[in-house]
């Protein structure tokens, strides 16, 4: 793993992760208070690995005054346990009942996917897999946010830089961006050699329908197309500089995939479980939940783009072409 100058204030530290997409990037920021954008997983190798890029820069733990989270997945937030009781821990709203584990919506989270998967065609006793898949050993110890943060709020201690909320891979998803040198310190919202999964998430408390996670990314990024950016630094992979042909590629891959979901309608209706078969033969057990998020992200583009019926007649429901 390395650490690398991004900017004379910004250095990325890389650190391990057991996950298939492989290691995750920090940066170490320079402002009024000496910050960390994300913190990696709760795993033994990320942690030494992040203590010695620290040192490396001559810093270490306790010197970190806040940490800024682009989103909660554990791959970003696994060792917040380290700096909650020393330094400011800053966020989206939405972060809060994923870090604390709030049980309350763990419970929801449970209770949202046992109706809404029966209903796109998996069945079977779900609750344990549902629970492993959202609960796992990675995440952090029970945190909390002690500052939030929404969309157009400058960054607390850190001058001249502004959030902006960019849903879509998370519903707790901020990227950060000044504009003095167009850089963007960007997540998982772009990155340059692969693109973000639309993952679901249940409604939270106080909504009663599910984000449209495809629909609210593609937003997103076109938001992004209106911001002079010069550079991206990614949770994942190297920068990403002129980002407009890249995001354009990724919006036509987008609508390629969605034109196949309806090449496969156009033949019979199926549930979205049996066109995440055909769409990923190989992974569709063993990454379900990335698999059916994706699926279920093509349907509400089809159903967006008014293309899509759905007959919910049944306990599965099936998707056809109109």
């Amino acid at each position: 793993m390395e650490t690398l100058q991004q900017t004379k204030d910004i250095h990325r530290l890389t650190l391990p992760t057991p996950f298939t997409v492989g290691p995750v990037n920090v940066y170490l920021v320079k402002g009024e208070k000496l910050t960390l954008i994300d913190v990696g997983p709760n795993t033994k190798e990320a942690k030494e690995a992040l203590i010695t890029q620290l040192d490396e820069l001559g810093y270490d733990l306790l010197d970190i005054e806040q940490v800024v989270l682009t989103h909660h997945h554990p791959d970003h937030t696994g060792l917040l346990e380290l700096f909650s009781a020393h330094a400011d821990i800053v966020g989206h709203r939405r972060n809060e009942p994923w870090i604390s584990r709030d049980e309350d919506f763990i419970n929801h989270i449970i209770s949202f996917f046992k109706e809404f998967l029966p209903q796109q065609g998996i069945t079977g006793d779900m609750e344990k897999w549902i629970y492993a898949f959202f609960n796992n050993e990675y995440l952090t110890a029970p945190v909390s946010l002690t500052h939030i943060i929404r969309d157009g709020d400058e960054v607390p201690g850190m001058s001249g830089w502004i959030a902006y909320e960019a849903k879509g891979h998370a519903q707790s998803h901020l990227v950060f961006y000044r504009e003095s040198d167009g850089v963007l310190l960007g997540g998982d919202h772009i990155i340059g050699h692969i693109s973000s999964n639309p993952l679901l998430e249940p409604p939270y408390f106080g909504e009663t329908e599910r984000p449209r996670p495809l629909l609210q990314y593609n937003e997103a990024l076109r938001k992004c197309l209106k911001l002079d950016i010069s550079v991206v630094y990614s949770g994942h992979g190297k920068e990403v500089r002129n980002i407009a042909p890249l995001l354009e590629r990724r919006f036509e891959r987008q609508k390629q995939r969605a034109e196949k979901v309806l090449g496969y309608l156009k033949e019979q209706p199926m549930t979205a479980f049996e066109i995440s078969k055909k769409l990923f033969p190989a992974v569709y057990m063993s990454e379900m939940m990335l698999t059916m998020s994706e699926t279920i992200a093509q349907l509400d583009y089809l159903e967006y783009e008014g293309l899509l019926t759905i007959d919910k007649s049944d306990v599965s429901w099936k998707y056809g072409a109109k």
